[in-house]
């Protein structure tokens, strides 16, 4: 079964489905309606009982660039119901493996929905960037509790101060992706690992998802709304409107003021 919804593709085989950002000639860069379709492709793998794993991938040329400032800036997430929203919650609590294929750049929220995947995937071109504090915002996706797990405090608070890309190596060397292959090979690991394990019974993947992050669910939904809360409050302050209008203007954002 194939579903073409414009920006993104949603295919279902042998118990694989595959979610493409297929928005290339805009980087990838993700709108409210896309966010919308990949709640719903979460939201109906989850109940859905012939899926087992779900894989998440883009172009050998780039991942995500993260949000789409102009659609972003006309339809900003009001409530936690938004659909960026949904969808965070929607990958936080999937009960079923997540797989992602990440090659080129993943910026902002397509580095941080990796932390919600249970095997990563880069091709040597990867490049991985939370740039918030760079738009004068906090970090979302419940970052701010796994980056520190994760990366250690001080890599950690250098991607998310000053929000410089690391790079493929760099995410092997610290555990943040398992595997680094050349681009061109990327999604086809990712299907194969993805084919393993919808071999395995659904209920033993499940249960051992389940026992994996008992530990920090409660936390990480915690984490994410208390980011949610702030980044909507500082989306109407200055230094954000300095930098959003900065980067429509494309020009060096001034924040002396702020």
């Amino acid at each position: 079964m194939s579903t073409t919804k414009a920006d993104i593709l949603v295919h279902a085989e042998e118990g694989v489905t595959t979610i493409t950002f297929n928005r290339v000639e805009k980087k990838n860069s993700i709108t409210t309606a896309m966010y919308a379709q990949l709640a719903d492709a979460f939201e109906a793998a989850a109940q859905d009982t012939s899926v087992r794993v779900v894989v998440l991938q883009g172009d050998v040329a780039i991942f995500s660039a993260g949000n789409d400032i102009g659609d972003f800036l006309q339809q900003p997430p009001a409530t936690q119901d938004a659909p960026v929203f949904r969808f965070l919650r929607a990958i936080a609590t999937f009960p079923k493996p997540v797989l992602a294929a990440v090659c080129g750049p993943a910026v902002g929220i397509g580095t941080t929905l990796l932390f919600h995947c249970d095997l990563v995937y880069a091709g040597d071109n990867a490049a991985f960037s939370m740039p918030f504090v760079n738009l004068g915002l906090c970090p979302e996706a419940a970052s701010s509790l796994f980056a520190p797990q994760m990366l250690g405090y001080h890599r950690a608070a250098e991607a998310l101060l000053l929000g410089e890309p690391f790079m493929a190596e760099a995410a092997l060397e610290v555990g943040f992706v398992n595997r680094v292959v050349p681009p061109t090979e990327c999604n086809m690991v990712a299907q194969a690992q993805a084919r393993k394990l919808a071999a395995k019974p659904l209920s033993a993947l499940i249960e051992t998802k389940r026992l994996l992050k008992k530990s920090q669910t409660a936390a990480v939904l915690e984490r994410m709304a208390e980011e949610g809360q702030s980044f909507g409050r500082m989306l109407r302050e200055p230094a954000a409107r300095e930098a959003f209008t900065a980067f429509m203007d494309k020009r060096r954002p001034d924040f002396s003021a702020c």
